[in-house]
């Protein structure tokens, strides 16, 4: 199944308190457990001013609805197409 990076720009998101993203997964998490196996949420890098998200879902429609149930921005969707890491230069 596709692998996904969303970027949400979220301002002050690194601002956010344990207690705030607690709250913020909690709702992601409810959100996908009712959309049932075909998406998961894998992990979410939180920086200034922006949260870049990883997904595997089956195609950039589930993601999108994921994030319109939310209320969650998705500014951009991205489809994972290859990775690499420092093994990959061996």
């Amino acid at each position: 199944m596709p692998k996904y990076i969303i970027e949400r720009e979220i301002p002050g998101a690194g601002s956010l308190t344990q207690q705030e993203l607690k709250a913020i997964s909690q709702k992601s998490c409810g959100i996908l457990n009712s959309m049932g196996p075909r998406i998961q949420w894998l992990e979410s890098y939180v920086t200034d001013d922006k949260v870049y998200c990883v997904y595997i879902a089956p195609d950039e429609a589930t993601v999108r609805a994921h994030a319109e149930q939310g209320e969650f921005p998705a500014n951009r969707i991205s489809q994972v197409r290859s990775v690499i890491d420092p093994t990959t230069a061996e």
